[in-house]
Parts: C-alpha cells; sequence; structure tokens
C-alpha cells in the first residue's frame, strides 16, 4: 500500500480498518483540493466522531424561539454599519409582517433605529465573526434552526462592492445596490408583486434584481470549491449548468436556505478575511444557492421575469403565507421496533432493539454516511408515550398526514404491536393506518424462507383470521380513510392463498363489524417479493401504493473515487438515476389508482454490514424534487386520492429516514414541507 502523506486521512483509515477488522481497497490519495479550506478531505477528518453543531452554542440559552413569528423572515448582514439607517428604510417596503434576524460582523456595537416603523413582529440581533462575508453568519442561523419557520425569506446585506470599478464591471457598487433596492424592495406594491408572482408560480426558487443572474462565465476561481462542497451532498456538478443569483441579496424559498444545513459548514470551511474578490468558500455558496435550487426543482429568476395574475393585498398575503395548503397528503411508512419484547430478546439478546443495528453499523466507502444515528429524538424507546407525541408534532409541523404502521401478524402471533396499541389507547391527534408486512422473521432481515425466526404459516391459521386482529384499530376514529373505506396495505398479497377470497371475506367482516368499507391496496413490489402481478379487479384490490426501492430501476452507482472496500460484497445504485425514473414514470400517464411515493434513501449496512443494498447520491435537495414530482402526479385528483407514499418516517437501519439526524438536521422534513405545500 502505498505511503499517506496526510496524517488526519492516514488515521481515518487505519480507525476504518480497526472498526471493520478487513482491508480496505486503496489508501486515499492526496486531492488537488486538499489545500482548499473547504476541501471533502478535510471535512471527512473533522466530522469523524465528532457531533456537527455549527453555530455559536451559548445562542441555545441566549436567544429563546419566539413565541409567534412572522409569516416571513428577513436575513440581514452588517459589515457596514453607515448602511443599517437606509436598509431600515428600504425595509418598509415589506407590506406583511416579518421576523429580522440581523448579524453583525462590524465589531460595533449597532442600532435598529427605525425599526418599529416596519411590519417587522420580531428581531434577534447576534454579534459574529467577520468571516466568510455575508453568507457564513446566514450559514449560523441555518445550522441553528432559527430559519426553520418560514418558507419564505428575504436576505439582504449592507452592500458596497466598490471592486467594481476596479474590475471593468457594468454599473458602479452604488448603482448596483440601488438596483437590489429598486427591483427587490422599491414600494409595498411592488414587494406585493413579487411575493404574489411566488405564491401562484411554485417553480420559483429564487428572485434576484435584474441583471443579477450569472452563469458559467462566471465560476471565476470558484469551479473547485463548490465541487468539494456537492460532494457532501453527493450531488453531480455541471459546469456548463451554473445559474446564480450573483450579489447575495434575493427574495427565496425557505428550504433553498434550510438544506444547507445538510452541507454541515463550519468556520474552518471558510477562509480567513483577507479582501478577497473571488475563489472563497463564500463565493462558492453564493453560487451553490442557484445549483441547490435547481437539483430541488426549483428556478431562479429576476424581477422582470416574474408576474402574479393577481396582486395580493398584504392581509390576504399574510394569510396565504401563514397558512400553505398542501397539494397532496403525505403518509409516512413507520417501524415500531424501538423496544425491547420477548421474541428479540431470545433471537438476539436481553434489550435488543432495532439502534443495536444501528450503532453498530461502520462506513464501507470514502464519505459513508455510517453510523446514521439520531439527533432530536436520540434513542428512543417506544413504550414511552412522550416519543410518539414528539414525532406527531415534527410530523405535523411539515404535513404528513399520517403514519402507516408496519403490522407483524404471524398466523395469530402479533409482533411489536405495543406501539400502535399505545397510540389506540391514547388520544393523540395522530392519524394512523396499518401495512400487514405478511412476510417471514428472518435472521437477514430480508423476508425469504432462510433462516427464519417465525414464518407466515397460512395452513396453520388462515390469512382471513387478520382482520379480526385488527378490527379495533380499524374502527378507530383516526384511522385513515378513502372514499369512506378504511386504507389497508398488504405487503405480499399474492402470498397468501386465493387471496381475492381473503380481500372478499375481510370487505364482508368489516361491513359486519361496523367499520363500513375497506380500501384495500397492495405494495407495489415485484413478483419475486409475491407482488400482485394481476388485475384490480382479478385481485379484489383498489389500486397499489409505492414502496421504493421495489419495482423502480436501479442503475449501478460509479464507483470512481469512492475507495470502496474490498470487502463489500453488495451493491451500490445511483440515487440520482432512480430520481429521474420516477418523475418519468409520474409524468407519463400516472395511474390513477396508484399513489406514488419517494424514498429518503435505502441503505442496509446496519443490518448486513458487508452486504447491504444502498444507494448512493441521496440528499434533502433530490429527495425534495422526487416528492415533490410525486405530489404533482395526484394533485389534479379528488382530495380523498392525493396520497403520496414516503419511504420512510423512522427505518434507521435501512437509512430511510425523516427524523432528524446528527447527519443531516431537519433538513428532510423541510424538504417534506416545501414539496407538499
Amino acid at each position: 500500500m502505498r505511503k499517506i502523506t496526510k496524517a488526519g486521512v492516514l488515521t481515518r483509515v487505519a480507525n476504518a480498518r480497526q472498526k471493520l477488522g478487513r482491508r480496505i481497497a486503496a489508501a486515499p490519495a492526496e486531492t488537488k483540493n486538499d489545500h482548499l479550506a473547504a476541501s471533502f478531505t478535510k471535512y471527512l477528518e473533522r466530522r469523524e466522531g465528532r457531533t456537527f453543531v455549527g453555530f455559536p452554542s451559548r445562542w441555545r440559552v441566549d436567544h429563546p424561539a419566539f413565541d409567534a413569528p412572522a409569516p416571513i423572515a428577513v436575513v440581514m448582514h452588517v459589515y457596514f454599519t453607515d448602511l443599517v439607517p437606509e436598509l431600515i428604510r428600504e425595509l418598509k417596503a415589506i407590506p406583511v409582517p416579518f421576523d429580522l434576524f440581523v448579524t453583525n460582523a462590524s465589531g460595533t456595537a449597532i442600532t435598529l433605529e427605525g425599526l418599529e416603523e416596519t411590519a417587522c413582529r420580531n428581531h434577534r440581533l447576534v454579534d459574529v465573526e467577520n468571516r466568510g462575508r455575508d453568507i457564513w453568519p446566514m450559514v449560523q442561523l441555518v445550522n441553528a434552526g432559527w430559519l426553520d419557520d418560514y418558507d419564505l425569506i428575504f436576505k439582504i446585506h449592507t452592500k458596497k462592492s466598490e471592486w467594481r470599478e476596479s474590475h471593468e464591471l457594468e454599473g458602479t457598487g452604488e448603482e448596483w445596490k440601488q438596483g437590489f433596492y429598486r427591483d427587490l424592495l422599491g414600494s409595498p406594491e411592488n414587494v406585493s408583486d413579487i411575493i404574489s408572482g411566488i405564491l401562484e408560480n411554485p417553480h420559483i426558487g429564487t428572485v434576484t434584481s435584474n441583471g443579477s443572474i450569472c452563469g458559467p462565465e462566471h465560476w471565476g476561481g470558484d469551479l473547485e470549491i463548490t465541487g468539494e462542497l456537492l460532494r457532501r451532498l453527493v450531488v453531480p456538478q455541471d459546469p456548463n449548468a451554473l445559474r446564480f443569483p450573483s450579489g447575495s441579496i434575493y427574495w427565496i424559498r425557505g428550504f433553498i436556505l434550510q438544506g444547507l444545513r445538510a452541507l454541515q459548514l463550519d468556520a474552518p470551511d471558510f477562509e480567513d478575511e483577507a479582501g478577497q474578490i473571488d475563489g472563497t468558500t463564500a463565493h462558492a455558496v453564493e453560487r451553490l444557492i442557484g445549483i441547490l435550487a435547481a437539483e430541488a426543482g426549483f428556478e431562479t429568476v429576476e424581477r422582470s421575469e416574474i408576474t402574479a395574475d393577481v396582486a395580493l393585498d398584504s392581509d390576504a398575503l399574510t394569510q396565504r403565507l401563514a397558512n400553505p395548503q398542501p397539494i397532496a397528503r403525505a403518509v409516512a411508512y413507520y417501524l415500531p421496533q424501538y423496544h425491547p419484547f420477548t421474541e428479540n430478546n431470545a433471537w438476539w439478546g436481553e434489550g435488543f432493539t432495532e439502534w443495536t443495528n444501528v450503532a453498530k453499523a461502520r462506513p464501507m466507502f470514502l464519505g459513508h454516511n455510517q453510523p446514521l444515528l439520531p439527533s432530536d429524538l436520540g434513542f428512543y424507546d417506544l413504550r414511552l408515550d412522550e416519543v410518539r407525541e414528539r414525532q406527531t408534532e415534527l410530523a405535523n409541523g411539515v404535513g404528513i398526514g399520517a403514519f402507516m404502521y408496519y403490522y407483524y401478524w404471524f398466523s395469530g402471533t402479533k409482533l411489536m404491536d405495543m406501539p400502535i396499541e399505545r397510540l389506540h389507547q391514547s388520544d393523540l391527534d395522530q392519524p394512523f393506518c396499518i401495512m400487514w408486512a405478511n412476510e417471514n422473521w428472518t435472521r437477514r432481515w430480508d423476508g425469504a424462507s432462510k433462516h427464519v425466526l417465525i414464518a407466515q404459516e397460512y395452513e396453520k391459521v388462515p390469512a382471513e383470521q387478520f382482520i379480526e386482529d385488527v378490527m379495533h384499530l380499524l374502527k378507530d376514529p383516526r384511522y385513515v380513510r378513502v372514499d369512506g373505506g378504511a386504507l389497508l396495505a398488504v405487503y405480499r398479497i399474492a402470498q397468501m392463498p386465493d387471496y381475492p377470497k381473503v380481500l372478499e371475506h375481510w370487505r364482508k367482516r368489516a361491513r359486519e363489524e361496523g367499520v363500513g368499507e375497506l380500501h384495500i391496496v397492495a405494495v407495489d413490489v415485484g413478483a419475486n417479493f409475491d407482488g400482485l402481478q394481476s388485475s384490480y379487479e382479478a385481485a379484489g384490490v383498489q389500486g397499489f401504493i409505492a414502496f421504493p426501492p421495489h419495482n423502480h430501476k436501479y442503475y449501478p452507482a460509479n464507483r470512481h473515487g469512492l475507495e470502496v472496500s474490498l470487502d463489500l460484497h453488495g451493491n451500490i445504485f445511483d440515487y440520482h438515476e432512480m430520481v429521474r425514473d420516477a418523475e418519468r414514470r409520474h409524468i407519463n400517464d400516472f395511474p390513477d389508482n396508484d399513489y406514488p411515493g419517494a424514498m429518503v434513501n435505502f441503505d442496509n449496512t446496519a443490518r448486513r454490514q458487508y452486504e447491504p443494498d444502498l444507494w448512493h447520491g441521496a440528499n434533502p435537495y433530490t429527495f425534495r424534487r422526487w416528492l415533490r414530482s410525486a405530489a404533482n402526479a395526484v394533485a389534479d385528483r379528488d382530495p380523498d386520492h392525493r396520497i403520496v407514499i414516503i419511504n420512510a418516517w423512522n427505518e434507521w437501519a435501512e437509512g430511510a429516514v425523516l427524523e432528524p439526524s446528527h447527519r443531516f438536521g431537519r433538513s428532510y422534513l423541510r424538504a417534506v414541507r416545501s414539496a407538499l405545500h
């Protein structure tokens, strides 16, 4: 093995060897970009064994959350203190209530005189280090979660840009600044037009001043830095597709900024200030705003490109912004295996839960996000009612309409039913439904016929009996209904002997017991998973529900540069290609009786360390685009059938997780809210 000159990289590889107990394919070579502050290698070294924070930890104590956040946020960065009064005057043009976040890097105390004459509802002023221009201070607000409540944000800073004159650029710095003021603020009528146009056109992500959008000719010295940052999200870089709002003053969808949390940017990523006008991480992130907006499915436009059929008045704007309407209702798969129970204690050892698998996972290639660990909710225990309460709060906050609990019933024996029974007995406002996960329980977690711990034995207890054991759940007023029928999903429907007869029996018994009709759907899996291969009518079901990656196209990932362990004998697939294929399916006459879905990710390294199936490239921006595509596919249906499926809420050992994690924070939750509204 060749010599490694980077001590940090050597240590990291040695640790990986020790953890895996096996060989690494090749030592990581020094990359040509290791000299960059934001290099991918340096980022991985910092991440090793550490908990990411990304903002001054004292903020948690010093700055409690606003009691009543406004509908929009204004982020204002101050370096030139003499410009603060004029910025405050310009903010008078915003006709709806806003919250103001001011980052002060001037080193001088400032006042916000005149703010009371604006529509500002709450404000927060924090001193920050003069580092990373206006970008790093803004990212710290993102990392702290302070911008999570806002679907629309206006970003501005004290701008002089005196260097323009010496670089033969059109217009002076003063003229450029005044153009931002005029186009993006200017008057209440102008701002109302902008916001109304954004609300009418869901494709618009960012609005900047006329003449301020730049393309590939403005990469400058930032191409390589941007590429290093994109590696953190595994987003492909197309040098010819650059389109970004230069000057860093714009109206922007909240998620485009909120998703930056997934980059895990920290102070060492930003160079010391030395008057640079190009080639810094701050300049790279400025360009990244346009790239990530496009990755999420948004467009970057100039003021002249945005129009509104009807310009709403301030009251109507406030109402629309404060109460965004979903275009679809999301149902997220929910795994209940986060508590000990008798069978798992016997099979795997006392105290075993899904967390046992999650914590033992180890990375198998450079940048592999393993182990994927929880943040806000911690290693929770579903015997605690407060866990379900907190999960419900998080789900409701982003528009997830219900959880679909995996229900494990093996010939009359129920496993892991405690969480849903606790929910049923509670008064928690959490809509739910169930999917009968009718597969064998195996040591390889694959539902196959080998290494079986407990099997589906239909000859022992017929499948008809299943409905009796879940009847009380179907009667729950919180149970999800479609066309008045209780939504019941079956995973491997063709595995049941004479399944049309079974389903008809279920319907008969549901009517007799007062449940009413059933809306039975088959999970969209292939023949090898006993998926439905006949027509709806012949099977007695009303449609399919998606369960990606099942029945989606698999594309092998390009392993170049991943330094994959020689011990990995599983599969690495390309997440981006699967998303593109799913988008094509959603556009091309998606069946009216099917419910499309999107997966956060799939990576079962935690269960099958050396033989996993995993998708490389999952990130909140691409996921947002996939989920929005699914939502668009059902948006024209009647309200009952506007359902999209998410895999999953909490499949931690499969990497399909919406819940907050140390790696991604709440970025995936913000992506859901953005995609659904």
